[in-house]
């Protein structure tokens, strides 16, 4: 991870699922507060290509976690990261209420409009708009939470048929298959 020294014991793993990412490192993040241990690292990621991303984090399998400040700009010196699907929420596990959202990205080599697909895949989580009414007055007051301009990025390489463990959902599958050319997609009458 760089230069950072993250002091973990033997064998830490580390799977986060999407709740998890959102409640326990997210809403903490852009409260600010502290996490610890602190795995995932400060990045503009979204100015790097992503194979230039080895190396920043602390990689879990071919898995990459960084937190980002949201930009609507996803464009990098050889590329940019073209946006697929629609929002998924992120809900809890306890209650079934909304707590975030996940976006895919797909990394295109080249200009915008003639961009070739590559097999990277980028997850970015950003906390539900509700997310900063959820917090109770009767706890002290904590610095102003800034809960638009972070997110979570989570990237990695698709190995065709075999993710290395990535698991995706029936609705992650098709998210990712569909090409955004949607006129083609015929609808039953």
């Amino acid at each position: 991870m760089g230069d950072t020294n993250v002091n973990l014991p033997p064998g830490f793993r580390f799977y986060p699922t999407d709740e998890e990412l959102v409640v326990h490192f997210l809403h903490r993040k852009a409260s600010l507060l502290p996490c610890h241990p602190d795995v995932i690292p400060d990045l503009e990621v979204y100015q790097y290509d992503p194979w230039e991303l080895d190396g920043r984090a602390l990689a879990e399998g071919n898995q990459w976690y960084y937190y980002s400040r949201r930009t609507p700009n996803r464009v990098t010196g050889n590329g940019y990261w073209k946006p697929t699907g629609m929002e998924e929420p992120v809900v809890s596990s306890s209650n079934s209420k909304r707590v975030g959202m996940k976006k895919y990205f797909v990394f295109h080599v080249g200009e915008a409009a003639t961009g070739i697909k590559t097999n990277w895949i980028m997850q970015e989580y950003r906390l539900s708009d509700s997310a900063s009414s959820t917090r109770s007055s009767k706890r002290k007051p904590q610095p102003k939470a800034d809960y638009n301009k972070w997110v979570i990025c989570r990237v990695y390489e698709r190995n065709g048929e075999d993710d290395n463990g990535t698991e995706l959902s029936c609705l992650d599958e098709v998210f990712l298959s569909l090409d955004d050319d949607l006129d083609e997609i015929s609808l039953p009458n």
